[in-house]
Formats: C-alpha cells, structure tokens, sequence
C-alpha cells in the first residue's frame, strides 16, 4: 500500500467519500507525496514517453509554427512565449533552436515556463541551460505580464482534475472515491442527485451506468487564455489527446510504469490523466474573447508542417540504424493508431484570420 493510499482512506473514513477530481488533484500535487511532486513521470525510466521525448523533430515543428505565428502578430519588438507545464523542457529546448534561425524572434522573446513543481522546474533550467532565453517560472498563467503571448502546451489538460457523474436508477449522481466493506478504495454514486446544470441535456436520459465527465479546470485555464488573447493578442497551440464532441463515457486512467493500471491502486505512484474535451475547452476560449481553429489531429499538423522533410533532412547522410530510428519516430508521432489520431491540436488566436496549417476559425 502506498503512503498516499493511507492518506486517502483515513481522509475518506474522517470526512466521508470524496469527488474524483479531488482524489485526482490530491494523486498528483499532495505536496509531500502526490506523483508530480515526487516522481520523474517523464522517459524510459517513469511511466510515459511525451513527444518531444519520441524525436527533436515534434519541438522543431512547433518552433515552425510559433514563427509563423510571430510573423502573422506583426513582428511584435516584445512578447512573452509561454509553456504550460513543461515537462523536462525538452519540447521548449528544441523549439527555442529552431526558432533561433529567425534572430528576430529570439530577440523579441520573453520566456516564461508555468510550472508548479519545484523539482520540475530544476529539470528544466538544467535542459534549458544552453537555450539563448531565460526563464521566468510561474505558478498560473495568469501572472506572465502584460503584452502579446505565444502560448504552447502539451499534454497539460489532460493532467487537470476532473468530475465524473454517473447515471445511477435514481438518475444522476457524482461519482466519488469512498471506502468499501473490506476498507479498499472503490467508485460509488454521491448522495445528491445532479438533475441540472453540470449534465447536458441531451445526456439526461442516458442508459444507467453511463459516465459524463466535466473538466472545469481545464476550462477555466482556457477562458482566461481566450481573455488574454483577446485583450494582447497573440495566439496559442495546444495538443494533447482527447476527443472532439461532448459525449458520456469514462476516460479516467492511470499510467503506472509504462503500463495502464487500476485508477485506485498506486495513489501517487502512477499518473492520473483524462481526455480532453476539446470541445468545451475551445468553447471556454471562445467566450474568453479568442478565436477558435478547426481541430486537426497531430498526425495531419505534422504532415502539413513538414514532418517528412524534416525527417528526410535529419536523416541525410546517417547511418541505416539512425535512420530507422528516425522512421520509427516519425511513425509514433504521426501514424494512425498511434499518437498521430489519438493527439488532436487546436489553434486559438486573436484574430480569425487563417491560421496555417489550420482551417479558417471555426
């Protein structure tokens, strides 16, 4: 049993059952035991790989693109380029070196990493040592200054706390995280039924068992980034997996060593995530004040980027074995089946003017 789990169940038994974004925000950020204040996540030694740890090729992509984004503001003489959580910061490593072959663009970049843990952010000045931009780190988003932003995230929402309602015979209920007869944790129904608001209507009457999930979090991120866009200008680029209408179904999983594990059974442990729906995330952008893009999956944004060029260009001249680790990356990062589908990529700006690789605003 893990230390956390203890932690939980005595909470539990103390005050009762708790909602499932509570027993996700506390896996992941309990400050003495939760999964991203103690664990390295990131790798062949944690429990997934991201893109930019498949291939330097996924970062220099997104630097393409964050210049070609710096090109439409007008070549502004400051703004600030921002990441939400930067994992190790290699994505934010490689972006800054392709990027670096429009000086203009350096010379104009203030960077700015949102990052809550303090043993990430150590990582993350370690790989970005050598970059030609210093770091300020933040807590939130919403203390990076005043003026236009360029904002990337990948894999950031999926991370952030979620609420399951499960359609139980009496109808609607929060699902919550209690304690069984045996004192293990388990799922169940909260005692107040849920018969407005958080529930679509068109869910209502959905077959029993089924499971809505609401990501108020991740929302709430995006309509003070549409706010800011609105407000500064600029525009943002968001990847991350999840799925493009509102639909019931349980996406809550757990990552425990490169392997999909029981939710409840290594709190702190194993990495806690949920699709995102893109969706209501674009939705909470928009009434922000930003313009939403047509959502692509990663697989099509690489591919209208330049993925294979740019793997040809890499490859040139290597050995037949790097090559071939090449392929493969370009494989995993944009092959249906693989990240290519799963990933989708949005798009939000201050304006709705075109948006290159994505379609006119939506």
């Amino acid at each position: 049993m893990t230390g956390l789990k203890e932690k939980i169940r005595a909470a539990i038994a103390n005050d009762g059952p708790m909602p499932v974004a509570q027993y996700m925000a506390i896996c992941l950020g309990d400050p003495e035991l939760g999964y991203y204040t103690t664990r390295e996540p990131f790798g062949s030694r944690g429990d997934f790989v991201t893109a930019p740890e498949i291939s330097q090729m996924f970062g220099e992509l997104v630097g393409a693109a964050c210049v070609s984004a710096f090109d439409r503001l007008g070549h502004p003489e400051a703004f600030h380029l921002v990441e939400l959580g930067p994992g190790r910061g290699t994505l934010m490593a490689d972006l800054l070196r392709a990027a670096s072959l429009r000086p203009g663009f350096v010379a104009a970049a203030r960077l700015h990493l949102v990052e809550t843990s303090p043993r990430l952010r150590q990582i993350q000045e370690r790989t970005l040592a050598g970059a030609p931009l210093t770091a300020a780190f933040h807590d939130t988003f919403d203390t990076i200054p005043d003026g236009p932003v360029l904002v990337v995230a990948n894999e950031f929402f999926d991370a952030l706390p979620i609420h399951q309602f499960v359609k139980t015979p009496g109808g609607w209920h929060e699902r919550v995280v209690g304690l069984d007869a045996d004192g293990e944790l388990a799922f169940g129904a909260g005692a107040a039924r849920i018969t407005y608001g958080d529930i679509p209507d068109e869910f209502m009457n959905a077959s029993t068992g089924s499971v809505f999930e609401t990501q108020p979090a991740a929302n709430a991120i995006a309509e003070r980034l549409g706010q800011r866009l609105a407000r500064d200008g600029g525009a943002a680029i968001i990847f991350d997996y999840g799925y493009l209408k509102s639909a019931t179904g349980d996406t809550l999983q757990a990552l425990y060593r490169h392997a999909y594990d029981d939710v409840l059974a290594h709190p702190g442990e194993a990495d806690l995530t949920a699709h995102v729906n893109f969706e209501a995330l674009a939705g909470a952008a928009v009434h922000g004040g930003a313009a939403s893009h047509a959502v692509l999956t990663q697989g099509d944004f690489l591919l209208q980027s330049g993925l294979l060029e740019r793997a040809g260009s890499l490859g040139a001249g290597k050995t037949h074995k790097d090559q071939e680790a090449i392929r493969d990356a370009v494989e995993r990062l944009a092959a249906p089946g693989q990240m290519g589908d799963l990933f989708k990529v949005l798009a939000l700006a201050s304006t709705s003017a075109p948006f290159p690789p994505f379609d006119s605003a939506s």
